[in-house]
């Protein structure tokens, strides 16, 4: 097609090309694993990416922090489901019907963070995208105050909603106070926030929050998606741990890290719940979940209100590893949560790290470049669980010191 002689049609290949290209040249192309996990003997798993047949590995990175998608509780009451009711779930939940799986589990869920209510969603980014787009509309004139360090589906959310927004400086609560100050006293305001930020392993001022919200008129959201079943006594998360999940307005969180599944969700009060099921299309127009995963899910979360073995594990582990590689004069960010990340800041470095440890030692860790993170800030994210032996941390810590030291790498000061 020309106009006046000149070609203007789109080269739509070479568009395309292009975007994969500029991914290459920036070095944070992504690279997915091709591995199967082996039942029952996690972190051991099997890689067969460029391989002849496949090889043993050892995860370091899974985000099932406490190996529940092993446990055989949780496999055998998808066993049971699958013979019970087949499956699918039929449809959404207006079509298909409430499976009482789902009606099971968001008792329990609801019970877990102490809410008259909770909403099942596909997945974690799915409950935070559509739960705060549709409150944030339902609301005329909401601002939301967003920590700038927010997942990005909380920040797809609150775009989508079209509301105001408001970015506060990460756990800065001087800040958001600020921040809050300055807004119109007389609009509606939520607060949305994480509890564990999965890149750096540290943890809000839940309550110093929850304070500026009771004294600005404030609604909170709290992402707990890395802290459930991971702390608290019954493993309702942070705000369970700090004694304030009562006086957050929603608490949203995921099924498919500690409680090693698949799912999202979110608690609150049973009007809240009622407005998102009845208003989000996140939610009204998407395939429910399977009552198999469902009830997996179910069998998890039963476990682990009443089990604490699975979490002490793993925080044993983390603290382990982290001493390890500190000891080692490895760059490891501390803190004093289960996420153990290791600084490189370079992409190309940090998925050079990585091709290393699982061709030459059989450790899979996946490079965490931007825009996981800043650039800058590439690194490695280790997740240690209950299972993974000291042996285990000892041989990965020393293949990091080798390589380390091939690659002329800077170690900690």
């Amino acid at each position: 097609m020309s106009i006046d002689g000149t070609d203007v049609r789109v080269d739509y290949s070479r568009v395309f090309t292009q975007a994969i290209d500029r991914l290459h040249a920036e070095g944070r192309y992504r690279v997915f694993i091709d591995i199967l996990r082996n039942k029952g003997a996690f972190p051991n798993a099997r890689c067969f990416a460029g391989h002849n047949g496949p090889k043993p590995i050892t995860v370091w990175c899974s985000n099932d922090y406490l190996a529940m998608g092993q446990h055989p509780k949780v496999i055998a009451a998808m066993e049971e489901a699958l013979h019970d009711v087949g499956a699918g779930s039929g449809g959404t939940r207006n079509i298909g019907g409430n499976t009482h799986y789902h009606v099971d589990l968001e008792g329990e869920l609801a019970d877990l963070h102490g809410k008259e209510a909770a909403l099942l969603f596909t997945s974690g980014y799915v409950s935070n995208e559509a739960t705060l787009a549709t409150i944030a509309k339902i609301l005329p004139g909401c601002i939301i105050f967003s920590d700038e360090l927010n997942h990005a589906s909380m920040i797809a959310g609150i775009r989508n909603s079209g509301c105001e927004k408001r970015v506060f400086r990460h756990n800065d609560v001087a800040h958001l106070e600020e921040l809050l100050r300055e807004a119109d006293p007389a609009a509606p305001k939520l607060i949305a926030f994480e509890s564990v930020y999965s890149m750096e392993g540290d943890v809000a001022p839940i309550a110093a929050i929850c304070d500026l919200a009771d004294r600005y008129n404030a609604l909170t959201y709290l992402d707990e998606v890395h802290a459930v079943g991971m702390y608290g006594a019954r493993g309702g998360g942070i705000s369970e741990r700090d004694e304030v999940a009562d006086r957050l307005t929603i608490i949203e969180g995921t099924l498919g890290k500690a409680f090693g599944v698949m799912g999202g969700y979110i608690a609150a009060d049973r009007m809240i719940v009622d407005v998102i099921r009845s208003y989000a299309p996140g939610f009204i127009f998407t395939t429910s979940l399977s009552p198999v995963l469902v009830a997996g899910v179910l069998a998890s979360v039963r476990h682990l209100k009443s089990s604490s073995a699975e979490r002490e594990g793993q925080q044993a582990s983390a603290k382990m590893l982290k001493a390890m590689m500190r000891d080692a004069g490895l760059p490891v960010m501390l803190g004093d949560t289960h996420i153990v990340p290791v600084m490189v800041g370079d992409p190309v470095k940090a998925k050079k790290i990585s091709d290393i440890l699982l061709a030459e030692y059989g450790v899979y860790v996946q490079p965490i470049n931007y825009p996981t993170v800043p650039r800058g800030t590439e690194r490695l994210r280790f997740t240690p669980g209950p299972a993974h032996t000291p042996a285990m941390m000892r041989e990965l810590t020393d293949a990091l010191v080798e390589i380390w030291g091939r690659l002329e790498l800077r170690m900690a000061a």
